[in-house]
């Protein structure tokens, strides 16, 4: 199965050693993130370093662990989706649409987030991390 990547799911795994780092790393599943969740996590390093309780180049470390299974799409590819991903969930989280976008730009099984946002969206199945450990560890 194939997911789409909310940042707050990655920012999570950083964070804890949780069953969320636990099913990113499960060798049956693939990840997609568009290239901007890599640009939020950035922004947002320093409170990602204070509640992991590590230093940068250890969550540094730990990210690039994780990326292993993650394919990170470039801008170029989800391009011809922004504007009908505006239309979808921009008026909720207009940081959200790189998301939807490359929902609607490649083969996936939908978006993996806790994000309310993600919500109200319809054509696109999101997955909470509830339904993730249902579907992946719990059968």
């Amino acid at each position: 199965m194939r997911f789409v990547l909310d940042t707050n799911i990655l920012i999570a795994a950083l964070i804890k050693n949780s069953l969320t780092r636990q099913i990113l790393l499960h060798p049956d599943i693939e990840f997609v993130v568009p290239e901007h969740a890599l640009e939020e996590i950035e922004r947002h390093m320093s409170r990602i370093v204070k509640c992991a309780r590590m230093d940068r180049e250890e969550v540094e470390l730990l990210l690039s662990i994780l990326l292993e299974s993650v394919t990170v799409i470039p801008f170029e590819e989800i391009a011809g989706s922004i504007d009908k991903a505006g239309e979808m969930i921009g008026a909720f989280d207009p940081d959200d649409v790189p998301f939807v976008a490359l929902a609607l730009a490649v083969e996936n099984d939908g978006i993996w987030s806790n994000d309310g946002a993600f919500e109200n969206l319809k054509k696109i199945r999101v997955w909470r991390t509830s339904d993730m450990r249902e579907y992946f560890l719990d059968n």
